[in-house]
């Protein structure tokens, strides 16, 4: 159990197209996430707020391909620069989104303060891999692990993606090329929960550096997870989800927890958010026995 814990709300919705996702913040957060924290023996619980994302009424979008790419990148620098303060201070930063395109300046906080790029365990439906020139919609939440592999805040020798089941042609190609580790939901189902996240750890733990999850909800099935942007049917399971988090703390490389795609509009009855503190806490160690 970490003896601080570092909450960061990142209200963006800039890199997807359906809006409300800015609202996942105050949704986990009404979910009594600090409360739940508190009573699971957290010692020092430090919430950071929210950082500014402008409104989308107030940007213009500069470019067709990557859309308010320009604003997004401004708001990921900022919270790089507190996700490594708070890293180097010992801190466990999780992360609360917002869509995935924040993941961007979390993994580069995270490669400042350690040196080098965390492990990363990517938990999604989707791929997040196109580019600027492969992507058909020009969402950025669509690229965010394109962008982190070609910066080099993320390693492709040390970055695994699970519960993949909705990636186009183009990705497959790009996602196969990039040497990145990556179990669809028909590996999850071959191999197991168990078996998929002890290569998982393998990979991007080693065994001295830190692992950070980047958990997009519409990773889990939306009969258990609603209140995300993109659903897809036949995801991760309401128990492979809490195993998935309860095996990262087990092997004791969890150093960030980042939740994200989080929209209460579609939710029903903050459902989807009350799930992500429950994740966010076995994560920390919270067993059932």
């Amino acid at each position: 159990m970490p003896a601080r814990v570092d909450i960061v709300g990142v209200p963006m919705d800039l890199g997807a197209s359906r809006r409300g996702v800015d609202m996942g913040p105050s949704a986990v957060r009404y979910a009594k996430l600090r409360e739940r924290l508190h009573r699971f023996g957290i010692a020092r619980i430090e919430d950071h707020g929210n950082l500014r994302v402008p409104d989308r009424e107030s940007v213009r979008e500069d470019r067709d391909d990557a859309k308010y790419l320009e604003v997004i990148d401004q708001v990921c620098k900022e919270l790089a620069d507190l996700i490594e303060r708070i890293a180097r201070e010992d801190g466990f930063p999780i992360i609360l989104g917002g869509d995935h395109s924040i993941a961007m300046g979390t993994l580069e906080g995270l490669r400042r303060a350690y040196g080098a790029p965390a492990g990363l365990v990517w938990i999604d439906a989707h791929s997040d891999i196109n580019s600027p020139q492969s992507s058909s919609t020009g969402n950025v939440h669509g690229m965010p692990l394109w962008f982190a592999l070609r910066s080099g805040v993320a390693d492709p020798a040390h970055t695994v993606q699970i519960g993949l089941r909705d990636v186009d042609g183009t990705e497959k190609r790009i996602l196969r090329d990039s040497g990145v580790k990556a179990f669809s939901m028909s590996a999850v189902d071959r191999l197991g929960m168990t078996h998929v996240m002890e290569q998982a750890i393998q990979i991007t733990g080693g065994s001295d550096r830190k692992i950070h999850v980047s958990f997009d909800m519409d990773g889990i099935d939306p009969s258990e997870a609603p209140g995300t942007g993109t659903p897809v049917k036949g995801g991760l399971s309401y128990r492979e989800a809490h195993l998935a988090m309860e095996m990262l703390a087990e092997s004791g490389r969890l150093g960030s927890i980042e939740m994200v795609e989080i929209n209460p509009i579609l939710d029903q009855r903050n459902q989807t958010a009350a799930l992500a503190v429950g994740l966010i806490l076995s994560g920390l160690g919270k067993s059932i026995l």
